[in-house]
């Protein structure tokens, strides 16, 4: 067999543009020969410091509790299932529009079968500094003027490339998915590329 390249996302469980990434890396994975992992960044680390709008402030400080809950998760039962967390969180504030608040992150543990007490994790400083490790190493190669999605793929000198994106909506299925990962890689291997961009002109679709 074939080795499969390993192919890594950091998300924020509360950015809709990452879920639609990371739902579409899902897809790739059927068609080209590569694994995804999931980690851990936080928009409220990335925005600390930052004069930002009233109404983003209290978001960026609900944003702690689901990070924290996944860096717990990880460290106790590894990547694999914070992936499923992720898509249980990801299914309940996403496509449930739930709230940011414990019951949603109990919802979401109870649907992948942990313990609910990992909940608690939520308003402990307990893990941050594993969440800010995990945050710096997916961020240290893309830059601190992006957010979320941020992607690690394999490049084609053998070495990795890191880039912010692609942000797309709805996510593409099938071939479609493949294609637009062939597209990526092409562009972030190019040395000196760093931007491609146009006006969005949908906000995102989960379908």
């Amino acid at each position: 067999m074939t080795e499969r390249a390993t192919v890594d996302m950091w998300f924020d469980p509360l950015c809709p543009w990452a879920w639609i990434t990371s739902r579409w890396l899902l897809e790739v994975e059927k068609v080209r020969d590569v694994e995804i992992r999931f980690h851990v960044m936080s928009l409220s680390v990335l925005n600390e410091g930052r004069d930002l709008p009233e109404e983003y402030v209290d978001l960026m400080r609900q944003g702690w509790g689901p990070v924290r809950v996944c860096i717990a998760v990880e460290q106790a039962h590894g990547g694999a299932t914070l992936a499923k967390l992720y898509t249980a969180m990801g299914t309940r504030i996403h496509l449930g529009k739930e709230p940011l608040g414990r019951e949603m992150v109990v919802g979401a543990l109870t649907d992948v079968g942990l313990d609910a007490s990992f909940a608690d994790a939520a308003d402990s400083g307990e893990y941050d500094e594993a969440l800010r490790a995990s945050h710096e190493a997916g961020m240290r190669p893309v830059g601190t003027d992006v957010g979320t999605p941020v992607v690690h793929a394999p490049g084609p000198d053998g070495g990795t490339v890191a880039f912010f994106g692609p942000v797309v909506t709805p996510a593409p299925k099938g071939e479609a998915a493949g294609r637009l990962f062939d597209g990526v890689l092409l562009v972030a291997g190019t040395p000196g590329f760093y931007e491609l961009k146009r006006s969005r002109e949908l906000g995102p679709l989960f379908d």
